[in-house]
């Protein structure tokens, strides 16, 4: 999937985060995670996971700055970056 300008969906406050693509040389999915609930690894991996199978994204970077969003949220955010990605 080629783009050239970074896309950003969300806003960093409380309980909410944003998600920035931004394209990157290469074949690589690179995310970086910014949160500040500690301890969430396990979780963190999971959602991870179910965002590369979902979508099978290159030559991108993925940062998440995180104020707490569930799980559900994180999803739901990662799902609008894409969507806005192919658009």
């Amino acid at each position: 999937m080629l783009f050239r300008s970074p896309i950003l969906i969300g806003v960093v406050g409380s309980g909410n985060l944003e998600i920035l693509l931004e394209p990157i040389a290469g074949a690589d999915c690179q995310i970086h995670i910014e949160t500040s609930a500690h301890g969430f690894a396990p979780i963190w991996q999971a959602v991870v996971n179910d965002f590369h199978q979902r979508h099978a994204l290159a030559g991108v970077r993925v940062s998440i700055n995180d104020m707490g969003a569930t799980p559900a949220v994180v999803s739901l955010r990662l799902d609008q970056a894409v969507s806005e990605l192919k658009s």
